[in-house]
């Protein structure tokens, strides 16, 4: 079984636990990923899934490589291909076909049953892109004087080191680029799971906005 799945966040809302406190939590769109195959390196053993299925009319979108790669395979696309670790003790996915069959049997699907509620997970998000930003809101800085005709209210000032090394140093905190960073959230704790509709309830919030995929990693 792996020990990793990649699902879509939908948003935020709140839900009661039997206790009577108010939870707030993050909805994640988990649908059934294929196991494309199984690969061993030197490090461990890894699994090619395949993720969010492509709609027979939005195919003809797909290249040519890849579309011949799942071809191969002898499976429907899927939009997303990731390697994601195996868990050797877990139960692995039964195949709808037997081992016997040609290339063209059905591959295992995992999907939401790989979790249960009250089960700690790790999430893997990229956060929103905010643009170029300046250093009062990218780094926090206080900024300058708001009165007495100060005319460098939130402008960098001077950000030189001085004689010696007489340069401005490697890393300083400066504005540009902020956001689209890949941040990891740990310890979530799975409130509830809707299976019917596929939904996860993972409490606190995640990184990313509305649509944005994520990975749900087993603790």
């Amino acid at each position: 079984m792996i020990r990793e799945i990649f699902g879509k966040k939908l948003g935020m809302t709140q839900v009661f636990a039997d206790d009577g406190t108010l939870i707030g939590v993050t909805l994640i769109e988990v649908e059934p990923v294929c196991i494309l195959e199984e690969i061993k390196y030197a490090k461990g053993d890894f699994a090619r899934i395949g993720c969010f299925k492509w709609p027979e009319h939005r195919q003809k979108y797909i290249k040519k490589p890849v579309l011949g790669y799942f071809k191969k395979l002898g499976v429907a696309p899927y939009k997303l291909i990731r390697e994601v670790a195996i868990d050797k003790d877990a139960k692995k996915p039964q195949e709808a076909a037997a081992p016997e069959a040609t290339e063209q049997k059905a591959r295992p699907e995992v999907g939401i049953e790989m979790f249960n509620e009250g089960e700690i997970v790790n999430i893997h998000g990229t956060t929103k892109g905010r643009g170029f930003a300046g250093g009062i809101k990218r780094h926090g800085w206080h900024g300058g004087p708001s009165a007495h005709g100060s005319m460098t209210h939130r402008r960098i000032g001077s950000n030189g080191a001085n004689t010696d090394p007489g340069r401005v140093v490697r890393g300083h905190h400066m504005p540009g680029h902020m956001g689209v960073d890949i941040r990891v959230v740990k310890q979530l704790k799975v409130v509830k799971i809707d299976k019917e509709k596929q939904l996860l309830f993972i409490a606190g919030s995640i990184p990313g906005g509305k649509g944005s995929i994520v990975a749900v990693e087993k603790a």
